[in-house]
């Protein structure tokens, strides 16, 4: 049985679209980044989300989303919390581990507010 698909866009049509979601993923990202260096728990909730379900054009990342709940739970968000502890039943210790790394990386380098 041989799958025949449709095309739904033009090649042009298709790259703009991804060149779109790109953009618009890069900037949850800068904006998210620039209020959790604020402290803001919520942004950092927030790309724990697009990185574990690969939305707003971002990449999904299990690692980067442990490592941005993680450092969501620390600030107090409990949802954070639970999100974290979900995603780590589809890890390894070792990815878990480097999550873990990462998020003192990013403690330790004072881009979170004290």
């Amino acid at each position: 049985m041989t799958q025949s698909w449709i095309k739904l866009v033009s090649d042009e049509s298709s790259q703009a679209i991804a060149a779109e979601s790109t953009e618009a993923g890069d900037l949850l990202v800068a904006t998210c980044l620039a209020a959790a260096a604020s402290g803001d728990s919520n942004a950092l909730f927030d790309l724990g989300v697009a990185y574990s379900t690969g939305s707003h054009g971002v990449a999904c990342d299990m690692i980067e989303a442990h490592k941005w709940f993680n450092l969501a739970a620390v600030g107090g968000h409990d949802e954070a919390a639970r999100c974290r502890a979900d995603i780590s039943d589809e890890m390894t210790a070792r990815e878990i581990s480097e999550a873990q790394r990462r998020a003192r990386e990013w403690l330790r380098s004072g881009r979170a507010a004290a």
